[in-house]
């Protein structure tokens, strides 16, 4: 490791903190209430689901402040080096006029119990930041990752689209007021020094650098690597496991950068789901719809496509069109790199390859070739903010005679592991894409997959779908408008 610093070091709304005493599963909610007895973040789920959590928290991104909503039950404490948390109660004046926000929910009788209010008005205080007079579609995409059981929704976006129109520039804000202090401020805090607090029984680490990480987990093998904390986080608040020794990496610039070239995109692994959707969805614009149900904005804020992978669930969204795409996973370690196909990193399940002290640096992922087809579903109980039953990418390229030349589908909520219909793909290959192929190909799903049932689908349900996505994907590029689509494309 470098040379370590000692404390993690931020601004709480307009106090500079500085801890040298941190638990590496304390979270940020607990923090706030318990500790500096600001009660406004509410707990209602502690699992990332709710939204009553919802906080702001400011990043530097090169010279930028960007501010981004997040849930404060999930995420650690130990993450919030040189970031500014802005809370609820830092909206108001100091002569206790409310905030443009706050104001257009108390206008539009967007509050009733008021126990979730606080969470959307975060939201929301989000969106008025960084858009001018969105639209209805942008302001339910903002509030996929806040649940209200009161007043119903439409007196909550009637309030978000009357304060659209009302800019920073034209009345009080706290972060407009002192966007450069804060900036200053956290410049001033960013240092690519490690940090290393606790001792063997309770201990977290954020490293100042790449090489840093790979120097720690030389020493610290058995350690939890936490990039965004959306899974990690309900292991702790759900499952009440101990993950000791904690390494976060959310703050190493170098697992931050996105580079498009012509054969493809690298996205490191600290990319968020939020950071890499504009470019996802421009490559492939199939993956972007896909991000966009990838629980909600909070979420999105937090999540990496690299910790996604990482994890190795097989319900995990991103692996899927992923595999389906042609995509490759860089190891490091100490050592060295490796990469490798990302469909062999996933070996069964709860095993990855990724040997002691490595970690995911970046995964690459190929251009679409013109004219191949691909598209990607994802089945769950609810549109938004739910885990799939299923996940399934299909890509299909055809020769001139539109017969199968080359086919890649992959799955999630299939197997143990994200994996490919090889069989399905052979039946396919070499055959006209037409109806009678794809019915003929339907069967080869039941020698590539055994689902199981669990209390998400039934493994009857799960083949059933998988089968019917097939055919789904081919009427739809047969011409076929059988794609959902969000009611202001129709309009």
């Amino acid at each position: 490791m470098t040379k370590s610093a000692g404390s993690i070091r931020f601004i709480l709304n307009d106090r500079d903190i500085a801890l040298t005493s941190v638990s590496p599963t304390g979270t940020l909610l607990d923090f706030l209430r318990l500790e500096r007895r600001l009660t406004g973040t509410k707990e209602g789920c502690a699992e990332g689901d709710c939204g009553a959590c919802t906080v702001l928290v400011g990043r530097l991104a090169g010279d930028d402040l960007v501010y981004e909503s997040v849930n404060a039950c999930i995420r650690f404490t130990g993450s919030l080096n040189a970031t500014h948390v802005v809370t609820v109660e830092h909206l108001a004046a100091k002569d206790g006029a409310l905030h443009p926000v706050q104001q257009a929910m108390v206008d539009y009788h967007g509050s009733q119990c008021g126990f979730c209010t606080p969470g959307i008005v975060m939201s929301l205080y989000g969106l008025w930041l960084s858009k001018d007079n969105p639209g209805r579609a942008e302001i339910e995409k903002t509030l996929q990752g806040n649940l209200c059981r009161c007043t119903g929704y439409e007196p909550i976006i009637k309030a978000a689209e009357a304060v659209g129109t009302i800019r920073p520039d034209s009345v009080f804000d706290p972060l407009m007021k002192a966007r450069q202090d804060i900036t200053a401020r956290l410049k001033a805090i960013r240092s690519n020094e490690s940090i290393s607090i606790g001792d063997e029984a309770a201990r977290l680490i954020v490293p100042g650098s790449a090489a840093a990480l790979a120097d720690v987990l030389d020493s610290y093998p058995q350690a939890t690597v936490v990039a965004g904390c959306t899974d990690v986080g309900l292991w702790v608040t759900k499952q009440m496991r101990a993950i000791n020794p904690v390494i976060f990496i959310n703050g190493i610039e170098e697992l931050q950068s996105i580079e498009e070239t012509h054969e493809g995109i690298v996205i490191g692994a600290g990319v968020t789901y939020s950071a890499a959707f504009d470019l996802i969805s421009a490559r492939y614009p199939a993956f972007g719809r896909l991000l966009d149900r990838l629980g909600g904005e909070q979420v999105r804020n937090m999540g990496t496509i690299g910790g996604n992978v990482a994890n190795g669930s097989p319900i995990g969204d991103s692996p899927p069109p992923l595999i389906a795409l042609g995509a490759s996973v860089t190891l490091r370690s100490k050592g060295g790199r490796r990469t490798i196909p990302l469909e062999d990193y996933f070996i069964e399940y709860g095993r990855q390859d990724r040997r002691p002290g490595e970690f995911v640096e970046s995964v690459f992922v190929p251009s679409l070739p013109d004219g191949e087809l691909f598209s990607v579903y994802k089945i769950s109980k609810r549109r938004d903010e739910d885990i799939s039953a299923l996940c399934g990418a299909f890509r299909i390229g055809l020769d001139g005679g539109n017969r199968v030349q080359s086919a890649r589908i992959a799955f999630g909520g299939m197997a143990g592991t994200p994996k490919r219909a090889t069989q399905v793909e052979a039946a396919l290959i070499g055959q006209p894409w037409n109806e009678e192929t794809i019915k003929t190909a339907q069967a080869a799903f039941e020698q590539d997959y055994q689902p199981l049932t669990d209390w998400r689908a039934t493994a009857t349900y799960r083949m059933l779908a998988a089968k019917n996505l097939l055919m789904r994907f081919f009427l739809e590029t047969a011409g076929e408008r059988a794609e959902l689509v969000r009611f202001e494309e129709t309009a």
